[in-house]
């Protein structure tokens, strides 16, 4: 772990200056651009998904154009309409197109290069030869690397050119690490964030002030549990899919967004507000855009692709995580509740089930998007917490509450706390939203007797597993925007 702590720190440093030699040389040539970074995905100990995106200029433009606010009564008659004229019109000021406006970072055609190894051996580099970006994907790209090697780091070295003809425009390099295998000893250091947007960022320059603060900790691995962005925010309300794709790609083009994700493990989980608008579900349309669509863009084009979107993943010995999905397999909120109506789906529980049953990692983490405790707002409809999906709920408690060493970590609501019940072994994290601009939802006098922390902030989640004198430790901690810690909980498993 040592050795792997003075990589990253060296790592970090000669990226820092590469990125500015390759900043100024990009601003000299007329392009395509990485202005939205690389993002990777789903890794494991042998593979991983990485995906890109070329673009017209090195950055978003934060002095570009505001858009035109709508009210909420607009806003709530033109989401049923289909008419994209009058779906963007409404939010463009005369005249402008959506690449003047504030943050825009729009794409380019070209071609992509791709270069890695492990760190440290550049002898052993594997080259991708120059593929297109494409089009009708928004300008992306996506590889799926295999045969790669157990707890290993690994540097990453891109290239765009124009085209077969044209010289190299723009270079990238970053960087990910595998997880250890399941045989390994390894302490890990990951962090759990959820809900932000552009609009409600903290640093207007650069993006959100979690990233630098979780890029101190140096997690080997992060999970962004859902609400990355929200379609159904204003400035601009995306009703189309042009409009979609634009929030997107600003989003990753700020600053403080683009460094981390080019240099961590990372897994991104949709939840609603990405996936179409509030409390989606099947059969619903969001203006010109329908929900199989919504999760086909985030599934397939947005980000990091894998065969299903959900996951099981070993972290060493003492640690095995779950990523599941609550948007593909879920009934719709408005059916009635028991054994038919559910949120995962018959197939992803059964599998869910069973991998639980068959892991021996001393510590086990289900990271979702939506509460499985709670406990929530009455109003709300559409997680394991409420009422409507009560049945299916009971029965995902009821088998976790068997469970040793086991614990939820979840997205979705913007206020951070630990909920767990005495006399079982039910405990749910809440990460809380990703700036303080963005928490509410819960009032802080509001404290259950379930609840053991609650906060109405800011801020992300922290995971810590070592080994102390052979003793397995898992260390639970919530931080502030800036990275202070505000609430500790400890777990330590004596003996093997």
């Amino acid at each position: 772990m040592k050795n792997q702590l003075l990589h990253r720190i060296g790592g970090a440093l000669v990226l820092c200056l590469t990125l500015i030699a390759c900043q100024d040389h990009a601003e000299t040539s007329d392009g395509p651009y990485f202005g939205n970074g690389v993002h990777n995905g789903w890794a494991d100990q042998s593979s991983i998904s990485l995906w890109t995106r070329l673009t017209n200029r090195p950055d978003g433009n934060l002095t570009g154009a505001q858009f035109l606010g709508i009210s909420q009564k607009d806003h709530k008659r033109l989401r049923k309409l289909n008419n994209i004229d009058s779906l963007e019109g409404t939010q463009l000021p005369s005249g402008l197109t959506l690449d003047k406006m504030i943050g825009a970072c729009p794409g380019a055609t070209g071609e992509v290069q791709l270069v890695y190894y492990p760190e440290g051996q550049a002898e052993k580099q594997q080259t991708i030869a120059w593929q297109a970006v494409d089009p009708s994907k928004d300008h992306t790209l996506q590889w799926k690397l295999t045969d790669l090697s157990p707890g290993t780091r690994y540097q990453l070295e891109l290239q765009a050119r124009p085209g077969p003809d044209g010289a190299p425009s723009d270079t990238l390099q970053g960087s990910f690490f595998t997880p250890p295998a399941a045989d390994q000893e390894e302490d890990i250091r990951f962090c759990v964030v959820t809900c932000h947007d552009f609009i409600r960022r903290d640093d207007q320059d650069n993006g959100h002030k979690i990233y630098p603060a979780m890029e101190a900790l140096k997690p080997d691995f992060y999970v962004h549990a859902g609400d990355i962005e929200y379609y159904d925010k204003p400035l601009p309300y995306a009703m189309t899919e042009k409009f979609m794709f634009f929030k997107w790609n600003r989003l990753f083009a700020l600053p403080f967004q683009r460094s981390f994700f080019n240099e961590h493990t990372t897994y991104f989980m949709k939840d609603d507000h990405d996936a179409l608008s509030n409390d989606a579900f099947p059969g619903m349309t969001y203006g010109t855009v329908d929900y199989e669509r919504g999760l086909e863009i985030f599934d397939k084009e947005q980000f990091p692709t894998n065969e299903k979107p959900y996951k099981t993943i070993r972290w060493g010995k003492d640690l095995q995580i779950w990523i599941v999905e609550g948007r593909n397999y879920r009934s719709k909120n408005t059916d009635p509740d028991g054994p038919g109506k559910t949120i995962w789906g018959a197939e992803q529980k059964q599998w869910f089930f069973e991998t639980v049953r068959n892991s021996d990692a001393t510590f086990r983490i289900l990271l979702t998007s939506t509460p499985i405790l709670g406990p929530d707002r009455k109003n709300k409809s559409d997680n394991y917490s409420n009422s409507n999906f009560q049945y299916e709920g009971e029965e995902i408690r009821s088998f976790i509450n068997g469970q040793e060493n086991f614990f939820i970590c979840n997205g979705d609501r913007h206020w951070q706390y630990v909920t767990h019940y005495e006399g079982t072994n039910l405990w749910e994290f809440s990460s809380g939203s990703g700036a303080d601009g963005h928490a509410g939802g819960w009032d802080q006098e509001d404290v259950r007797p379930q609840h053991r922390f609650l906060r109405v902030k800011g801020g992300f989640l922290s995971g810590t597993l070592s080994r102390e004198a052979g003793i397995p430790k898992l260390v639970f901690q919530h931080h502030d925007v800036e990275g202070k810690v505000m609430h500790t909980e400890e777990f330590v498993v004596k003996g093997d």
